[in-house]
């Protein structure tokens, strides 16, 4: 300081020394009161400094507009909403809400924000209604809450207009935050016109939310054009384009990008590889599963993650893998013991699944529904229908845990696979719940399975009245009529699909072979080796006849010849892609497919019958479980 004064000139040194006695001078010490009172919102206890208001207000003083705001930041980290509302009476009765210096504006906006934290949106609403002023930080809060509370987004939209006509500009939070709310594809072209118009189309956190919002619409153009628009030099927006492209079902494009991620020179981290391992999950990409795993080592003690790639293993039919890192994990959680039961329920093994529940119980880990809902589908899965009703009936009294729909419609799965319709349709009717199309669903495919038409048609009819356009129904009813051989009822449903422009969906299979997902389609052969394909076919086929392989053409839901019939079943997806998985299938791996719809018998005692002749294990995953075939053998033990 004194090397400062120095080089001042003499006559700006005078003068300054008496500027520094005239604000020495004018500007007192603060009362003691006030000096505790900003000590105590500093430091705390809020206690403490909450009981200085009454104090305060008696002595006719006024506390300045930062420790009034520190006081509120205090109050919503310590203190309730009833504290809140006394300091908001405080502030307003001593005049500390006048915007004339600013000061009033300050405390207003932690106000308002106090209320959002609080969970007091319309509090929060009155106060910013009865402002003089407010600026972008006002508008903000108020809108990203009306964003996040339920049923209000469309207030949301509403506010962020009223803020641009009021003459405040929304900042990068304000668009990042409302940018969720847009539920059309106009919405949001239009908000992402105002972020290009402000130039914040460039700012990380809005590309990112951009991109979210395209996904959630089901955009993924949109969202990969938001992506593809600039280079991206942040980590937060490739996880976002990652995330969505996986939550959308895309899990080919979500695995290529993150592929260029790392080609760019981008590390993942739990986020990325969390997605990333759920597009594996989808695309039931074992191969790169495992790649993925070795990304995930450096994450030792990250639960969700590790939890993340157990899912993958089990739903990729890798068991020996999964209880593998299962016992490695140096944590469980709930979630961990649920995948697992769920995990070993659906690949067949439901004895084991119960016993995996038996020691979770035993290692003190209490079971959620999600656990119960494995359970159940274990004892559905393996005809244990007495279990099934001891852990139904007992989950409240044990657990504490009230059944619920997806409980209700493993009882019905259950009952309905082991061929006791009439109980079924007694549960169902006995519900505390109103039945769902998903529970009706599940009594037709029984129904199905169990050839009986009269119990189907009930059940389509139920179905029906709950979505009148459902097709899964029509079909599910005219092929149990065609299983019934009863085809001019079946006919009349296949005509009333075609009058409302109904199609049936076609069986299909893909298989990844070297990095490449192949898909093959019932009775199509535009793959570019479909010649050596059904030369492998026919060759397949002569091993398994010396085995005692003979059609079984009741699986043909058409009224036709039996050599068209055999012609039929003998394109069917799962073959052409069981006979490209033997085509190039290396010793001692598995031939892995994936099934959109279930497995047709004649297509399961295939598979059996070249898993013996061929030496192989072939792994089908059809849209509730996994079928493990092994030396002429299924793991569903042919209960499905």
């Amino acid at each position: 300081m004194n090397s400062l004064f120095k080089r001042l000139p003499r006559n700006r040194l005078a003068a300054t020394r008496r500027s520094s006695r005239r604000l020495h001078h004018t500007q007192p010490h603060p009362h003691p009161l006030l000096a505790t009172f900003s000590r105590l919102c500093v430091e705390g206890p809020f206690r403490a400094a909450l009981a200085l208001l009454p104090d305060l207000a008696s002595a006719g003083l006024r506390a300045d507009p930062v420790s009034l705001t520190r006081l509120v930041k205090l109050c919503v980290r310590h203190g309730t909403a009833s504290d809140g509302r006394l300091i908001h009476r405080h502030v307003a009765d001593h005049g500390a809400l006048s915007h004339g210096g600013g000061g009033g504006l300050f405390v207003s906006n932690s106000l308002v924000s106090m209320y959002v934290k609080f969970g007091l949106l319309d509090d929060a609403l009155r106060l910013f209604d009865g402002m003089p002023e407010r600026n972008v930080v006002t508008w903000t809060t108020v809108v990203a809450a009306l964003a996040n509370a339920d049923g209000r987004k469309d207030e949301a939209l509403r506010f962020l207009v009223a803020m641009r006509r009021d003459g405040v500009v929304p900042n990068a939070y304000t668009f990042s935050s409302v940018l969720g709310t847009c539920g059309t594809p106009g919405v949001l072209a239009a908000m992402h016109a105002s972020i290009v118009k402000v130039g914040l189309d460039s700012d990380v956190f809005v590309r990112s939310s951009l991109i979210d919002a395209y996904m959630k619409l089901g955009d993924l153009d949109g969202g990969r054009g938001v992506f593809d628009e600039m280079v991206t030099g942040d980590l937060v927006v490739w996880n976002s384009i990652i995330a969505g492209f996986a939550q959308s079902g895309d899990g080919a494009g979500a695995i290529e990008l993150f592929v260029r991620m790392k080609d760019a020179g981008f590390s993942a981290n739990q986020g990325t590889l969390t997605s990333v391992l759920r597009a594996c999950t989808g695309m039931v990409m074992l191969a790169v599963g495992r790649q993925v795993h070795a990304h995930v080592l450096k994450y030792e003690k990250d639960l969700i993650l590790h939890n993340a790639l157990l899912d993958m293993y089990c739903k990729c039919g890798s068991l020996q893998d999964a209880d593998a890192l299962f016992r490695r994990m140096p944590q469980r959680d709930v979630i961990s013991w649920s995948t697992m039961i769920s995990g070993l329920a659906q690949n067949g093994r439901s004895t084991e699944a119960l016993r995996v529940f038996d020691l979770m119980k035993s290692a003190g880990v209490a079971p959620n529904r999600i656990t119960l809902v494995g359970v159940l589908f274990a004892c559905s899965h393996a005809g244990l229908v007495e279990d099934g009703w001891y852990y139904f009936k007992s989950m409240e009294k044990l657990f504490g845990i009230r059944p619920e729909r997806e409980h209700h419609n493993c009882m019905v799965d259950l009952l309905g696979r082991a061929g006791k319709l009439n109980e079924a349709v007694e549960f169902i009717h006995e519900m505390s719940l109103d039945p769902d199309s998903v529970i009706w669903r599940t009594l037709l495919g029984a129904c199905r399975m169990h050839k009986n038409a009269n119990l189907a048609a009930y059940a389509a009819r139920e179905i029906l009245k709950l979505e009148p356009d459902d097709q899964g129904a029509r079909v599910l009813l005219s092929n149990t009529y065609a299983d019934l051989r009863q085809w001019t009822d079946a006919e009349k449903l296949w005509k009333a699909m075609r009058d409302r422009g109904m199609k049936k969906e076609p069986g299909r299979s893909w298989i990844e072979v070297e990095k490449q997902v192949h898909v093959f389609i019932a009775g199509d052969l535009s793959h570019p080796s479909s010649d050596s394909i059904v030369q492998e076919l026919n060759r397949l086929i002569g091993r398994i006849n010396a085995l005692g392989y003979v059609p079984q053409t009741e699986f043909v839901l058409q009224d036709l010849a039996t050599e068209q019939k055999e012609d039929l079943l003998k394109y069917h997806s799962e073959k052409l892609a069981i006979a490209f998985g033997t085509m190039h299938a290396m010793l001692g791996k598995p031939i892995r497919i994936m099934k959109n719809l279930r497995i047709c018998g004649d297509c399961h005692a295939f598979a059996k019958l070249v898993s013996k002749s061929e030496g192989k294990v072939i792994i089908i995953r059809d849209p509730v479980r996994f079928h493990h075939f092994l030396d002429g053998a299924c793991s569903c033990g042919d209960y499905w």
